[in-house]
C-alpha cells in the first residue's frame, strides 16, 4: 500500500471504497523504515543514480526504478512508486504497520536513522508521517481488512452452498402456493392455526436461546481465537457467548408477552379481520389469475430500469472532444497568441494538424439531465406501482359489486381491470404518482444537504434539517396510504383522482375506528402468516446449515461453511421477498373488499331498493341482513355509473333472487 493515510482520509467509506491508494503484492512485508527523501538526499551527495537505494524502493509491477529516465521525486509524483514505507506484520497476507511499540508521542513526527543520519517520514506531498496520522490509518485499514475477510468468506459459503439455496428458495415457493391454498378453503382455521404457530415459535426461540444460555453458563468458558477479532469477524465468537443467548432469549420473551396482550385485547375484532381474509381468500379463489399478476409489474419494473441505466450512462458520456491549437508562440504581446487559444477542429490541412486534444467538454447539461432522469425514474417506477393497485382493486371490486357469484364475475377481471384503468384511468394515476414522485424527489435533496452538512456545527440548521425529512417521511407515507385508497375507489366508482382521494379520507374520517381496528389488524394477521412461512424457513434452513438435520447426509454432501448463518440469511431474505409479492396480493384484496365493504354499509341499507352486497358472514357478524329483495329494485341503484360510462367494474345484476 503506498499511501496508508489515504485511509484515514476517506474514513467509514473504506468498508465500502477501500483505501484510494495503489496496492501491489510484494515478497515479504517491509522489516524497516524507508523514505524516499532517503533515497533522493544520498544520490544528490554523489550526483549519480544508486542502484543499491533504489532497490529499496517498492514500485508499480511495470516500473523500473533503476531506470535513469526519471528522478525518485518524478517516480513518487507520477505515483509510480511509494513514498515511503514502515515496519510492518503479515496479518492474513496483508502488511499491517507494527511500529506502535517505537512510538513514544504520537503527536511527533516519525523519524528513523539510517548512516548516522536522522530521517523523517513523508509522503508524496512532502507532509509529515505523525503517529496519530499512522494510527488512525491502521484503525480504518483493520475495519476495511475486517470487512473485506467477512465478506470473501461469506462469497466462499454462497458459492459452495448454492444449489441448496436454491432448492430453499423453490421449498419457500412451494410454502407460500401450500398457504394460499389452505387459506382459500380453511381461512378460518388457518388464520387461528397461524396464531399458534406464531406463539409456538416464539416459544421454542424462548426455549432454545434460555437453553443455550443456561448451557454456556455451566461451561463458564469461551474459546479465544488467535487472530485479533479487529481483523477478523467470526460470528462462531459471539454465538459462543452466554449475553448473546440471554439477549435474545429476552428479545424473544418480550414480543411473546406483547403478542400474547395484544391478542387479548383485540380476540373479538380478530374474528371480524378473519372474515375479511375469508372473502379476500373467495375472491382470489374465484380469479387465481391475480396471484400471478405482481409478475407483470415486476417485469415491467426491471425493463424500465433496464432502460433507464443505459439513458443514464448515455447522458453521462455526452461530453464532446475538445481540441486547441498548439502554437509555440508565447508572446504575451502578439495578438496571434490569444488567436492560437481558440478551439479549432482537426481535419486534413496543415491548421487542423496543430490542433490537439485537450478535454472531454460540453457537459454543462448532464447535471440538470441526471436530475431529470431521477425524477422521471421515481416517477415512472410509483405510476406501475399505482397501475398494479388499481388493477387489483378493479378486480376484486367486480368481485365484491357481484351480486350473483360467481356468476356476474367478468370471465377476464384482471384482464378487463387493467383496460379499464388504461381506458378511463391513466390520467389519475399519472397525477397520483407524481405527487409521490415529487415528495421523493424532495427526500433525495435533503438526504443531499444533510451530506453536505454533516461536519457543519450550526446545530439549528441541522435540527431544521431533521425537522423537515421527518415531517416529508410522514408526508410521504401519508400520501402512499391516501393514493392506495384512491386507486380504490376510482377502481368502484369511476371519478379522477381528486374527488376519489378527497371521498376515500373522508371514508376513512368516519370509520377511523373500523380502518385501525379492522384493516390494521387483518393487515397484521397476513404479516403474521409471512412471518410464519418465513420463520418455518429459516428454522429449517438454521438446523440444516448447522448440520443438526442428518437424516440426508448419505444422499447430500454438506459442504463446509465458515458461516453457517450466511446461506441461512440469504434464504431467509428470499422467503421474506416472495411472500410480500404473494402476501401483498392479499393485502391488496383485503383493503379493496374493506372499503368496498365500508361504501356498501354507507350506501345501501337492506331494504329491496338498497341491498347490501356484503356476504353472508360479514352480514351475521355484524347483525345486518337483506329483507324484501326485489329483482326490479336492484338494477337502478347498481346502474348509476356503467364500465361504459366511467369504467366502473359493478357489472349489471342478475334479474333473480340472490341465494
Amino acid at each position: 500500500m503506498f499511501d496508508i493515510l489515504k485511509c484515514a482520509e476517506t474514513g467509514l467509506a473504506v468498508v465500502s471504497l477501500a483505501c484510494p491508494t495503489t496496492r501491489i503484492c510484494v515478497k515479504t512485508c517491509p522489516s524497516e523504515y524507508w523514505s524516499f527523501i532517503q533515497t533522493v538526499a544520498l544520490e544528490t551527495a554523489v550526483n549519480k543514480v544508486l542502484a543499491s537505494e533504489r532497490e529499496k524502493m517498492i514500485c508499480k509491477y511495470n516500473v523500473d526504478p533503476q531506470s535513469a529516465a526519471k528522478t525518485v521525486q518524478k517516480y513518487v509524483k507520477d505515483g509510480d512508486c511509494a513514498a515511503y514505507y514502515v515496519k510492518t506484520t503479515s496479518v492474513m497476507n496483508y502488511c499491517v504497520p507494527s511500529i506502535f511499540v517505537d512510538i513514544v508521542n504520537l503527536a511527533a513526527d516519525i523519524t528513523y536513522q539510517y548512516n548516522n543520519k536522522s530521517y523523517a517520514i513523508t509522503d508524496s506531498g512532502n507532509s509529515s508521517v505523525t503517529g496519530r496520522k499512522l494510527s488512525d490509518a491502521s484503525y480504518y485499514l483493520s475495519l476495511f481488512y475486517q470487512v473485506k475477510e467477512f465478506v470473501d468468506l461469506v462469497f466462499k459459503d454462497i458459492l459452495a452452498s448454492w444449489w441448496m439455496i436454491l432448492v430453499g428458495c423453490f421449498v419457500s415457493l412451494l410454502l407460500c402456493m401450500l398457504w394460499m391454498f389452505l387459506l382459500r378453503w380453511l381461512a378460518g382455521i388457518m388464520v387461528w392455526a397461524t396464531l399458534v404457530c406464531i406463539y409456538g415459535l416464539l416459544s421454542f426461540a424462548c426455549y432454545y436461546c434460555y437453553n443455550e444460555y443456561y448451557r454456556l453458563k455451566a461451561l463458564n468458558a469461551t474459546e479465544e481465537y488467535g487472530i485479533s477479532q479487529a481483523f477478523a469477524m467470526n460470528f462462531n465468537y459471539y454465538l459462543s457467548l452466554k449475553k448473546t443467548w440471554l439477549a435474545f432469549g429476552c428479545a424473544t420473551s418480550t414480543l411473546l408477552i406483547l403478542l400474547l396482550f395484544l391478542f387479548l385485547f383485540l380476540v373479538k375484532r380478530v374474528c371480524i379481520a378473519i372474515e375479511l381474509i375469508k372473502e379476500a381468500s373467495r375472491a382470489i379463489g374465484y380469479m387465481f389469475s391475480t396471484l400471478f399478476w405482481p409478475l407483470v409489474p415486476f417485469l415491467l419494473q426491471v425493463i424500465f430500469l433496464v432502460y433507464w441505466v443505459a439513458s443514464v450512462i448515455y447522458i453521462a458520456s455526452m461530453g464532446h472532444s475538445q481540441y486547441y491549437s498548439n502554437a509555440t508562440n508565447t508572446s504575451t504581446n502578439n495578438i496571434n497568441y490569444y488567436l492560437s487559444r481558440v478551439p479549432c477542429q482537426p481535419d486534413n490541412s496543415t491548421l487542423g494538424t496543430l490542433c490537439e486534444f485537450v478535454k472531454y467538454g460540453g457537459n454543462e447539461y448532464v447535471i440538470p439531465m441526471e436530475v431529470f432522469m431521477v425524477f422521471m425514474l421515481l416517477w415512472t417506477l410509483n405510476f406501475i406501482v399505482a397501475l398494479s393497485h388499481m388493477t387489483l382493486a378493479g378486480s376484486f371490486g367486480s368481485y365484491y359489486w357481484s351480486w350473483e357469484k360467481p356468476k356476474d364475475i367478468p370471465a377476464f377481471p384482471v384482464a378487463m381491470s387493467l383496460f379499464r384503468s388504461f381506458r378511463y384511468h391513466l390520467g389519475s394515476l399519472a397525477f397520483g404518482s407524481l405527487i409521490i414522485a415529487i415528495i421523493q424527489l424532495i427526500r433525495i435533496f435533503l438526504e443531499y444537504l444533510d451530506y453536505k452538512l454533516k461536519d457543519s456545527q450550526n446545530k439549528v440548521a441541522k435540527f431544521i434539517l431533521i425537522c423537515l425529512k421527518c415531517c416529508f417521511w410522514c408526508l410521504e407515507k401519508f400520501m402512499k396510504f391516501i393514493n392506495k385508497n384512491a386507486y380504490i375507489l376510482i377502481a368502484i366508482r369511476g371519478k379522477n383522482f381528486c374527488i376519489s382521494a378527497k371521498d376515500a379520507f373522508f371514508l376513512i374520517m368516519r370509520n377511523s375506528l373500523r380502518v385501525i381496528v379492522l384493516d390494521k389488524v387483518t393487515d397484521f394477521l397476513l404479516f403474521l402468516s409471512r412471518v410464519l412461512v418465513t420463520g418455518a424457513v429459516f428454522t429449517m434452513s438454521f438446523f440444516w446449515f448447522k448440520g443438526s438435520i442428518n437424516f440426508f447426509d448419505n444422499y447430500v454432501v454438506r459442504p463446509n461453511l465458515n458461516y453457517y448463518l450466511a446461506p441461512v440469511i440469504i434464504q431467509t431474505v428470499s422467503t421474506y421477498l416472495m411472500t410480500c409479492v404473494f402476501f401483498g396480493v392479499y393485502n391488496m384484496a383485503v383493503d379493496t373488499l374493506f372499503l368496498c365493504f365500508l361504501e356498501d354499509l354507507e350506501m345501501n341499507d337492506g331494504t329491496a331498493e338498497k341491498p347490501y352486497f356484503m356476504s353472508k358472514g360479514l352480514m351475521k357478524i355484524l347483525g345486518k341482513r337483506n329483507v324484501g329483495n326485489s329483482p326490479s329494485s336492484r338494477p337502478a341503484h347498481t346502474a348509476r355509473v356503467t364500465p361504459e360510462r366511467r369504467g366502473r367494474p359493478l357489472p349489471q345484476p342478475r334479474a333473480q333472487s340472490r341465494a
